[in-house]
């Protein structure tokens, strides 16, 4: 049977269903030692006071304080010496009137005493002591129970247990403490198509690695919770039915992912209506429209989206804060940063929008924040992304300098020192490796000059015939050599660009965005004007030309997989691959910085590293600087 959304459930009324969900981990006892970070359940009260002892905070001689009135430099007050007392052994000397006894720092205060007189203050003698100043009852000494007192409030249950923390209940002779127990949260990644990392891929079936079982996994332990990460199940019902089952008897929640949304082999929500309560199928919010939250055997449950981004962003609004909240951690609020909107952003959906953005500073230092959404499907929406903008569901449009607010997905996020976006290249790969925290989005050359074009980016890295109408710095250039990769040994002696007109070759094409696209482009005008026909009839007659790929050497490994015939790509990717190349020039790769930017440290340090050091191109065929 399959299932449609009906009714999304409003976003603030899902999160107050999973608020509403019993995941208590309740508490356990631990020791000292691994005390460190955890959070206090209860009270703690001193049981003793500390010190236990009136002692001695100087090093000096103990006196009864009215034995030292009225002395001073020119006459002091001359005293017997009685004695020694040092520090960890008890008093056997008891200060009477007209006497003195030594003490170190830390010492016990022998009876009689009410005070200490620094050393610097006095002077011996044979068996005298001649003391220089006046003290009062009290001077010099610590008094039982001044730190803490027997029977005070020590610390209070919700108390994040830090060394400074764990010094005092040392000191209060305690061993262990009752500290909050996370809850128990285990995790189900569904799907045929998931294959654990580690495990042979299969993509020819369409396999793709399990992204969610790990990222949901850290941000459990991340939000304080104790993750069980249970095997991979696929799509069967019986097997998906056994496994949530006996999580849910293990755990306090139960986190799975995939076989969610409305598709007719998306069956998790029969078994949480059949065997359990289903509070909520769908809610009004994207990404994360499918997911569910309910109860399964006593254990609390959500289901997550399937896609990765979806997920992980679903997880963080929705069920993070209530594992935190489970394990005791303080609420201190999200970290947000303000900035303004680098570029306008259409969004008619009617939805509650989680927009994963980037941020990054313009030449004079303000925050711009652009969208880097590639789709639910794409993993590196986050991996490139800051932090999220929440675009309410009346909202159908930020404009660019509009004010907006991101919640960072963490405190030690900082902008990229320098943002570039452009050709994929496996030079500039090496010479970002060494920068200071840079962040390189390869969405091909005519991307990376229109985000320059935006004020988005501030160097864009182009190759072959790229045209630019923006104001630009060029920071250096180098040139690669491109052409046809092919099987090694040439099985069908390709030896020009006409041959994928005229030839019965598989071609695998480059993205519009690429450089190399525009510079095979280029080369087929020349064919064209040479044949008096439209270019676009020779795009029509090359099989696979409208087969497009990103990076650089996406293309040749279909060659090497027996995918294709042929591929655009570089000389240095067909001698990495062991492939074979026929050579169609060279192109220029060109750093260009915004005129507005150049002043950046991150920036200029690229700018120190060009032109590339030799030994960077040492082993890359076809490069020259």
């Amino acid at each position: 049977m399959r299932k449609e959304f009906r009714d999304l459930l409003d976003p603030e009324e899902a999160a107050a269903l999973v608020r509403g969900l019993d995941i208590d981990g309740g508490t356990e006892t631990v020791s000292l030692t691994e005390a460190r970070g955890r959070i206090l359940a209860e009270r703690v009260d001193a049981a003793i006071d500390v010190p236990g002892f009136d002692r001695a905070s100087v090093d000096g001689y103990a006196v009864r304080a009215r034995d030292t009135f009225g002395a001073g430099e020119a006459d002091p007050a001359t005293l017997e010496l009685a004695g020694t007392v040092h520090a960890g052994e008890e008093p056997t000397v008891t200060v009477d009137p007209e006497t003195a006894v030594e003490i170190s720092t830390g010492a016990v205060l022998p009876p009689g005493a009410d005070a200490v007189v620094m050393v610097e203050r006095t002077a011996t003698e044979d068996e005298e002591v001649a003391v220089r100043t006046a003290v009062a009852p009290g001077d010099g000494i610590m008094v039982a129970g001044a730190d803490v007192s027997a029977g005070e409030r020590a610390l209070g249950p919700g108390t994040r247990l830090t060394p400074r923390e764990i010094a005092l209940l040392s000191a209060l002779g305690v061993e262990d403490v009752p500290v909050r127990q996370g809850p128990k949260v285990g995790i189900v990644s569904t799907g045929d198509e998931l294959v654990r990392p580690g495990a042979a891929l299969d993509s020819d079936s369409g396999q793709i690695f399990d992204v969610n079982s790990y990222t949901i996994t850290t941000s459990v332990e991340e939000a304080g919770g104790e993750a069980v990460l249970y095997p991979h199940v696929g799509d069967d019902f019986d097997a998906l039915e056994s496994q949530l089952k006996g999580a849910a008897e293990e755990c306090d929640l139960v986190l799975s992912s995939g076989s969610t949304s409305a598709g007719a082999v998306d069956v998790i929500y029969q078994i949480i209506e059949e065997q359990g309560e289903l509070l909520c199928h769908g809610v009004g919010v994207k990404p994360g429209k499918p997911m569910l939250i309910g109860e399964l055997g006593g254990a609390a449950y959500v289901g997550l989206p399937g896609y990765p981004v979806s997920a992980l962003m679903t997880f963080r609004k929705f069920v993070a804060p209530v594992i935190q909240d489970a394990a005791g951690e303080p609420d201190t609020g999200a970290t947000t940063l303000d900035g303004a909107m680098a570029v306008t952003e259409r969004y008619r959906e009617g939805r509650l929008r989680l927009m994963p953005v980037g941020v990054v500073k313009d030449g004079d230092g303000n925050t711009l924040v652009y969208p880097v959404d590639k789709g639910s499907g794409a993993t590196t929406s986050l991996a490139d992304a800051d932090g999220i903008v929440e675009v309410p569901p009346d909202v159908e449009q930020l404009d660019a300098g509009d004010p907006v607010s991101v919640e960072l997905f963490s405190e030690d996020i900082r902008p990229p020192s320098i943002l570039g976006m452009g050709e994929d290249d496996p030079l500039l790969s090496r010479l970002l490796d060494r920068l200071d925290r840079p962040r390189y989005l390869p969405l091909g050359s005519r991307e990376g000059v229109r985000r320059l074009r935006e004020g988005i980016a501030d160097v864009a890295v182009t190759a072959g015939p790229t045209d630019h109408e923006v104001e630009t710095v060029e920071l250096g250039n180098w040139s690669r050599e491109w052409g046809l990769v092919v099987p090694s040994g040439n099985p069908e002696n390709v030896s020009a660009v006409e041959d994928l007109v005229d030839g019965d070759l598989r071609f695998v094409n480059r993205d519009r965005q690429s450089g190399l696209r525009q510079s095979l482009e280029a080369a087929l005008e020349e064919t064209a004007e040479s044949r008096g026909v439209a270019v676009t009839e020779l795009f029509e007659q090359i099989d696979g030309f409208d087969l497009t790929t990103r990076g650089s050497e996406s293309p040749p490994r279909r060659v090497l997989a027996g995918k294709a015939d042929v591929a655009l790509g570089l000389g240095t990717t067909a001698t990495k691959l062991d492939l074979g190349f026929v050579s169609l020039g060279d192109q220029q790769v060109r750093v260009l910085a915004a005129s507005d930017r150049t002043s950046k440290p991150g920036v200029q340090q690229l700018e120190g590293l060009l032109p590339p050091a030799d030994e960077l191109v040492s082993d890359l065929d076809g490069f020259e600087i």
